[in-house]
């Protein structure tokens, strides 16, 4: 997987050289000498990753950053820091600025492009749950409550042979509030990994093959999206890159630094969170697009797809297809006498009484306002009159009850029922029989079913 990479260095030949190792792994390679550059670079060129040098005059690395990150246009693009800095305050310097990861020059190649890999992965799918929003404008902006999603205590497995140094990393997450537990204290591995945020998993000095752990742990639908961070001791730097490349998020090296541990567990736990927050709303979008949001029940966007996949099935042999077109009776009534919030209580204990007088496989829709239109799937014309009426006596049985005032109040409806007639019926003349039949029964008194066949 190629990816799109913005090289931000001061020096040319420094430049040069990470532009020539990307380009030989086939990544398309951006160029900025300053922190300015850098900046406009990656609002108009909108790069999948950024390797930012820290050490630059002007601006450097740490506010160039910080800038990226508080841009909704960027601020989703991953930040690697180079720096020939190798202090533990560098490092966290730069993972509180907002960076995803932390390289000391001169870079090591294996673990370079290893980490490009993987935030190449991430970004594809952040990336595509994003595009696939209603507005970038919708994925660029946080609520308050998925903003504090982003940052709740999380459950943690810390999987190493030896409980003694599982323990060294579970005292400190216990500290920070997470809810801890190594792999011995998890009886063996058989904790709940559906209720897990993250795994901490052990490379070196194992009994266990940890890269087939890690391999097992991303096959399995369960752990599939936990993040993993593994910890290595730094001779075993190829295997945890191996580990990389199998869908490990992050490598920590041994003796593991508190403070990092830390930021990188925060970093990884908001990265992954972020991703269910967008594939929560993609879901919720989809569901926007077919859903009426006062009452449930599907839209007419819906209505006129399933009923035109209905009618081709009955036009090449398949059973018949039918509608109910209803409309509550002196609607405009309800909301003159009582105020436009009782006539959406109306409207939704409507809706309800509609869906529980009907079989499951019938689809309930709102077109608009009062209207309700039922389809019937593989009913002919006399057994959609028997639904109809039963569906228009539970409405008139009881009278709905108005939640703030608890006043009651008598509502019936009127329905007209249509039904396919073959390979020469249209939707359009389907629903206009409908409408007329429904038109029938108001004038004829209201609180009635009438149908037309033709």
């Amino acid at each position: 997987m190629s990816a799109r990479v913005l090289v931000v260095d001061d020096i040319h030949a420094n430049r040069r050289l990470m532009e020539a190792k990307l380009e030989a792994k086939y990544y398309t390679v951006l160029l900025a000498e300053n922190g300015l550059d850098a900046l406009e670079k990656a609002r108009t060129e909108r790069p999948h990753i950024i390797l930012l040098d820290v050490m630059m005059p002007g601006m450097d690395g740490y506010e160039v950053c910080e800038r990226l990150k508080q841009d909704d246009a960027t601020r989703h693009i991953p930040v690697v820091m180079l720096t020939a800095l190798n202090d533990r305050e560098d490092r966290l310097r730069g993972l509180e600025a907002g960076a995803d990861d932390f390289l000391s020059k001169p870079v090591d190649d294996f673990a370079l492009m290893a980490r490009l890999e993987a935030l190449t992965r991430y970004n594809a799918v952040a990336s595509e749950l994003r595009q696939r929003e209603a507005t970038s404008a919708q994925a660029a902006s946080l609520t308050d409550e998925e903003q504090n999603e982003l940052s709740r205590s999380a459950n943690i497995l810390v999987v190493d042979a030896e409980q003694r140094i599982a323990d060294r990393l579970i005292t400190p997450l216990k500290a920070a509030g997470h809810f801890a537990m190594s792999w011995q204290d998890s009886q063996g591995g058989r904790a709940k990994s559906r209720d897990l945020d993250l795994i901490i998993l052990s490379m070196s000095n194992q009994t266990y093959n940890p890269l087939k752990l890690c391999a097992h742990l991303r096959s399995m639908d369960s752990t599939r999206d936990v993040a993993i961070i593994v910890t290595c001791d730094p001779q075993d730097r190829e295997i945890a890159a191996q580990a990389l490349n199998l869908g490990a998020s992050d490598i920590v090296q041994t003796p593991v630094d508190t403070q990092e541990l830390l930021a990188r567990v925060s970093t990884q736990l908001k990265r992954t969170r972020y991703i269910e927050i967008l594939r929560r709303r993609v879901d919720r979008g989809l569901e926007l697009a077919v859903i009426d949001q006062l009452t449930g029940l599907y839209n007419r966007r819906y209505m006129l797809s399933q009923l035109q996949q209905w009618m081709q099935r009955a036009s090449v042999g398949g059973k018949p297809v039918s509608v109910i077109a209803f409309d509550i009776d002196h609607f405009k009534q309800v909301n003159d006498q009582h105020g436009h919030e009782a006539g959406d209580v109306v409207l939704q204990a409507f809706a309800e009484r509609i869906r529980t007088n009907v079989r499951p496989k019938d689809i309930v829709c709102r077109p608009g306002g009062e209207e309700f239109l039922v389809i019937l799937p593989e009913t002919p014309g006399d057994l959609a009159c028997v639904g109809a009426e039963r569906i228009r006596h539970a409405i008139a049985a009881d009278p709905f009850m108005l939640q703030r005032s608890a006043e009651e109040i008598n509502v019936t409806v009127s329905a007209g029922v249509a039904t396919f007639l073959g390979e020469d019926d249209t939707l359009a003349n389907l629903l206009h029989r409908a409408d007329t039949a429904l038109y029938q029964a108001k004038q004829s008194g209201r609180n009635r079913v009438e149908s037309v066949a033709a």
